[in-house]
């Protein structure tokens, strides 16, 4: 996958309270963050399609949310 700056992640992992961030902690993290994120949109896309939409709004977000 590969889509997050692992840059991010080490900004994420220090706003919790780490003095340092090793390269590996990090893009570890982006793909652990990545995969979690694919989750929620696969369940946002089916969320859409159920209501017989192609497009992804606002709303499918906030009921995946809830969930």
């Amino acid at each position: 996958m590969g889509n997050l700056p692992i840059a991010a992640m080490e900004r994420i992992i220090r706003d919790a309270g780490a003095e340092r961030v090793s390269k590996d902690a990090a893009e570890l993290f982006a793909e652990y963050i990545e995969n979690i994120a694919l989750s929620k949109a696969e369940e946002a896309v089916s969320v859409a399609k159920h209501a017989g939409r192609k497009t992804v709004k606002e709303a499918d977000i906030k009921f995946i949310k809830k969930s």
